[in-house]
């Protein structure tokens, strides 16, 4: 089997808002109903009202599991009793083994090697087989192709399946369910899965509302996607802190991108770690770097505008403490960035 062959066959060609409603229909006697945490702190500090929809407190610790289990409940008859399997960073993994789990399924996952500590025990943790595999987006998708072959098994791609978006996509809903006067909803950007979805939910749910990703700008292949209106790539696996961000955005997400998503942001690695610090300390929160992506967006001035309405997915709270910078002793200035340090590319196809 070759690597081009781990991507799934298309269940449709694209997920819509309907697929989310469903989702969250079928998922939300099985998910823990994340809290919308906001702080008068922080929104001085940022001059908006800020509302963080806390999917770190999701099963598994990241919003993951709504997409992971949303493809279970809907994986053909032909596939109800095999194996399941992915590659991942850590958290879809994860999410997909405790899914898998609780429906009588074993799970496979590719994770690589420079995957956190903290990541790697949870999958273990929830009972996957795991197969280590060099960094980098190309080496997961051949390692798990090569294992696919030696052991047939029914594939969850981690964001580039219409199943997954639908059921990422009901973190948002949630949310706008919640706070309906929202003027801007922002998610972190990996692979774009809950980019998709959100957008999704967000059209559906209240069309005026503004859908905005961040990335780190050491990963910044959605930013420049979105700028060139053509589907680009990252090389190798980028150095950002933000270990869930190093993947290239999907091609189902990357349309869903062009139709729905009005603003693309980059962020530098001192803010991401300045966010983490910030959410810590108005928020009483430890999030992971991806996590922070969105925020120190928020914190440099660059998302949303003076006095609006912002909510943010938290996408999860895997934090390996031992790379934690400021826990490790890095001293930086709590003090919200200067504006200016993100890039932004805004209008479809812009």
């Amino acid at each position: 089997m070759s690597a081009g062959a781990v991507h799934p066959s298309p269940e449709s060609d694209l997920p819509g808002f309907g697929d989310v409603v469903a989702a969250l229909g079928r998922l939300s006697p099985r998910l823990v109903r994340t809290p919308v945490a906001s702080a008068p702190g922080f929104d001085a500090l940022c001059d908006r009202r800020v509302y963080l929809k806390c999917e770190n407190l999701q099963h598994g610790g990241a919003f993951k599991y709504r997409g992971a289990l949303n493809a279970l409940l809907l994986r053909p008859a032909c596939a109800s009793h095999q194996p399941v399997a992915t590659h991942s960073s850590g958290n879809h993994g994860t999410a997909l083994a405790l899914a898998a789990r609780a429906l009588g399924l074993h799970c496979h996952v590719v994770i690589p090697q420079d995957a956190s500590a903290a990541k790697l025990a949870a999958l273990q943790a929830a009972g996957a087989s795991v197969r280590r595999c060099a960094p980098g987006l190309a080496a997961r998708e051949a390692a798990l192709a090569d294992w696919l072959a030696e052991s047939p098994a029914h594939l969850v791609h981690p964001f580039d399946d219409a199943r997954v978006i639908a059921g990422q996509g009901t973190a948002a809903l949630e949310l706008l369910c919640e706070r309906p006067d929202l003027d801007v909803v922002a998610v972190p950007v990996g692979g774009g899965g809950l980019l998709g979805g959100t957008a999704l939910a967000a059209r559906g749910a209240k069309p005026g509302c503004r859908v905005v990703g961040v990335e780190p700008a050491l990963a910044d292949d959605t930013w420049r996607s979105f700028a060139s209106g053509r589907r680009e790539g990252v090389a190798g696996s980028p150095a950002t802190i933000a270990d869930g961000l190093r993947g290239s955005i999907g091609a189902r997400n990357f349309e869903l991108l062009l139709r729905h998503v009005d603003e693309v942001l980059v962020v530098s690695e001192r803010s991401i770690v300045a966010a983490m610090r910030l959410v810590l300390e108005h928020f009483r929160m430890l999030v992971e770097p991806s996590s922070a992506v969105p925020i120190a967006a928020l914190l440099e001035g660059r998302l949303g505008r003076p006095g609006e309405r912002v909510g943010v997915v938290v996408s999860g709270g895997n934090v390996d403490l031992a790379g934690c910078p400021f826990l490790a002793g890095e001293r930086l200035a709590a003090t919200a960035p200067a504006p200016g340090g993100a890039r932004a590319a805004t209008g479809r196809g812009a």
